[in-house]
């Protein structure tokens, strides 16, 4: 429970966002289709999250690490915690408007 926590509230090993985008990371927008269209990282994908195990063989066809965001973090962190269940290389981005400030 403390490392879910942890994960959510952003106080895991720092992660080089920039470096990973850098590297060909592929950014996956969890939200539904409603709040993605409100607003959005250049570049992302909207896979609602209850829709990406059915996305998993597309996402791992990528070859690229993905960084899943959303609203708050919750719904991304879900969403890492499948992608990895399946063997994709996934990080939590947490919120879009906090990842976009930080690789803009």
């Amino acid at each position: 429970m403390l490392s879910l926590l942890k994960r959510l509230l952003g106080l895991g090993p720092k992660i080089d966002f920039q470096q990973l985008l850098a590297n060909g990371a592929v950014v996956v927008d969890v939200r539904t289709p409603e709040e993605y269209r409100s607003g959005h990282i250049k570049g992302a994908i909207n896979i609602p999250l209850e829709r990406l195990p059915g996305q998993l063989a597309a996402l791992r066809q990528k070859s690229a690490p993905i960084i899943a965001v959303c609203r708050s973090g919750a719904r991304s962190q879900a969403a890492v915690e499948i992608l990895r269940k399946n063997g994709i290389e996934a990080y939590n981005g947490g919120s879009w408007t906090s990842l976009r400030a930080q690789v803009a």
